[in-house]
């Protein structure tokens, strides 16, 4: 994705405060949802009453049109060949900007981000310019009574979905439509009134992020650290045993909120590549390239009243020089949820009773692992394999359930993987070798072929009266360069610190004078005018001053040159108010950058930093992506039934979906039905 791309947002932090910064939303949910529990809630089920018997529709996040086209021709995805035959094959316009959150909450809600709200992975607060994730946020949980060091609320925290609008599959359900909506991305916490729903991108890990990992080893240069998505721990043997602290949620009830930990006791065998790891009432044995099954951890937050439930999974990559286990991040305990994760509640519950634990942190692939080096290219493979593996057991599992309305169901791996090994296929890149392509260049093309197997499944179920459609949210390009959008604002003036501000390692716009300060940079593509009367300390007077401003620096940005390879580096800068529009378009950022194909905002920008250097080489693994401007990257849309659009877009699925169903479509969806 990225998005997404995705950003990823716990892979951007270089620091402490970044890191704080991600538990922030996710960490502090969990807590605070804790003393309320989860509500349950009695569906009532009910059936379409028309021709369409059911309709399918996969979402495969990242499936490029160009690469698909590429890989039918040479005989890889049959599948998808015979749906393109069957019905029909067009581009779908992504949303802009192509990230993630936003792309999949234009396909749900049918509107574009002036309807729904979400504009970028991260949105800021203009009242206190602090930064949060855009898709959820806590509620206050109200006051708090306080005992010594421990803090009771006496009203329970709540999270809020802060996507708005309408989503299809609740006008479905009211309208009689079985519906199963199975990891759709923005949809954290389920937004399901009597639908099936398993919340997908957006939801966190124990800790708050979008998955925070673990390294223990001891190795003679390491250094215990954070960095991007996770943690280096230095540890040290004594008589071959390692004391090992995994971190949790943090701990609302207590004053600062530290984070609750589990302590890991790993016993090493003196001779052989093999240890044994004790972890509270589990005992595992692993040998060296081994990975554990699913372990259940407990954090107690209140003793004797309140604890939070976790799973994750453990790689032993070595036992003797040096030492290096893997802990994953720790997920939600989909058998004990702390916060709801699935519609009806207790859905979860009986997906591990029939299946067994699963992931359910929202961002899956352990992408940050292979950047900080801690996973090499086939650990990475590997763990991406289980995740894609663990998707189609449970597709298979819902498809076998499934026998009339509508069923939505999303795989991640093609869209991961490829922001990770985009590098295999573009000589151009960075990272490019002759050697890497070798030995990892298939993967990208095994994961399309992977991809196919899922739509000839979906296809082995249809009937005459059914419909299958096969969707990516966007395509994908080389992400060669970055580029330092509040470094370019600072160096051109419109943006001012104070004093003398450490350019490299600053971030959360540290050291910004916002008196002075004309533009900001927020996340992967937005800009936003330091307007008076809506920022805490705007400069900028609404109106003409304003708007002269926001089409000076739409022009100027568009004329950037990289001095490296004389390439423009931003294709089109969109003004807010030329393409949004909706009950949401006053929060947009006030223009989003269209970046050229093989450019991207960089990391530091993305959380407000601003480094020497305006543009410089992408050295990390993280090498493709799409959040440019809109028309290099479109999606797919495969259909069994033709479609008389020769245009689609995401917002258009939405319409089509409940139209198909001879649902009435919600005024406020700005999107047309495709037929």
């Amino acid at each position: 994705m990225r998005d997404t791309d995705r950003i990823r947002q716990s892979a951007i932090c270089t620091n402490s405060r970044r890191r704080d910064f991600l538990r922030a939303a996710g960490g502090s949910a969990i807590a605070a949802a804790l003393a309320a529990g989860c509500t349950q809630k009695t569906t009532v089920r009910a059936s379409a009453g028309n021709d369409l018997r059911s309709m399918i529709i996969l979402g495969i996040d990242g499936m490029d049109p160009v690469l698909m086209q590429k890989f039918i021709a040479e005989g890889r995805m049959p599948n998808c060949k015979k749906l393109m035959e069957r019905g029909s094959f067009h581009q779908l316009a992504t949303s802009n900007p192509p990230q993630s959150p936003v792309a999949w909450s234009n396909f749900i809600s049918g509107m574009n981000p002036g309807g729904h709200g979400i504009f970028d992975f991260i949105a800021r607060d203009a009242k206190t310019m602090q930064l949060y994730h855009s898709t959820a946020r806590v509620a206050d949980a109200g006051s708090a009574i306080r005992l010594g060091r421990w803090v009771i609320p006496t009203a329970p925290g709540r999270i809020e979905n802060l996507r708005r609008g309408p989503t299809f599959w609740n006008e479905l359900e009211r309208n009689g439509v079985d519906c199963t909506v199975l990891r759709v991305p923005a949809n954290f916490p389920p937004a399901g009134d009597d639908a099936t729903t398993l919340s997908g991108m957006g939801t966190p890990d124990l800790q708050g992020g979008y998955g925070i990992f673990t390294w223990f080893t001891d190795e003679s240069k390491a250094v215990s650290r954070d960095v991007p998505g996770g943690r280096i721990e230095k540890v040290t043997a004594e008589n071959d045993v390692f004391r090992c602290r995994v971190l949790g949620p943090p701990n609302q009830f207590l004053e600062g909120a530290e984070q609750a930990d589990v302590m890991f006791t790993v016993y090493r065998d003196p001779e052989r590549d093999a240890v044994k790891i004790v972890v509270q009432d589990n005992a595992i044995l692993l040998r060296k390239g081994e990975w554990s099954d699913w372990i259940v951890v407990s954090f107690s937050l209140l003793p004797g009243a309140v604890s939070v439930s976790g799973i994750c999974r453990l790689y032993l990559k070595g036992v003797h020089e040096p030492f290096g286990l893997y802990v994953s991040p720790v997920n939600i305990n989909p058998a004990d949820p702390s916060v709801p994760i699935s519609s009806p509640p207790d859905y979860s519950r009986h997906l591990v009773r029939d299946l067994g634990y699963f992931y359910t942190q929202g961002m899956v692939e352990d992408t940050k692992a292979l950047s900080a080096g801690v996973l090499n290219n086939d650990e990475y493979r590997q763990q991406a394999m289980f995740v894609h593996d663990e998707r189609l057991r449970f597709f298979q599992h819902e498809l076998r359930r499934f026998s009339k309305g509508f069923l939505f169901y999303y795989f991640s791996t093609l869209d991961l993987s490829s922001h990770m090994f985009w590098r295999t296929m573009d000589p151009l890149h960075p990272l490019y070798s002759p050697e890497l392509a070798a030995s990892q260049g298939d993967f990208i093309a095994e994961l399309y072929g992977k991809v196919d197997e899922a739509v000839g499944l979906a296809m082995d179920q249809l009937r005459d009266n059914d419909w299958l459609m096969v969707m990516s949210d966007h395509g994908f390009t080389s992400f060669r360069r970055q580029f330092n959008l509040n470094s370019w604002l600072l160096d051109e003036g419109y943006l001012q610190t104070t004093g003398q501000v450490a350019r490299n390692g600053s971030t959360l716009f540290q050291g910004v004078d916002w008196d002075r300060t004309l533009a900001y940079g927020v996340g992967l593509n937005g800009l936003y005018l330091n307007l008076q009367g809506r920022e805490v300390h705007g400069s900028v007077r609404p109106g003409a001053e304003a708007q002269n401003l926001a089409r000076e620096l739409a022009d100027r940005l568009q004329q950037v040159k990289d001095p490296e390879t004389g390439e423009q580096v931003i294709s089109k800068v969109f003004l807010a108010q030329d393409v949004y529009q909706g009950q949401s378009a006053a929060d947009a950022p006030d223009l989003v950058i269209g970046y050229h194909r093989f450019y991207r905002a960089s990391w530091d920008t993305i959380l407000g930093g601003f480094p020497e250097k305006q543009i410089l080489d992408n050295t990390d693994a993280w090498s493709g992506d799409h959040c440019v401007s809109p028309e290099f990257v479109p999606g797919v849309l495969l259909s069994s039934r033709p479609l008389t659009s020769s245009q689609p877009g995401l917002e258009d699925l939405a319409p089509t979906i409940l139209k198909a169903f001879r649902v009435p479509v919600p005024a406020e969806m700005t999107g047309e039905a495709l037929f």
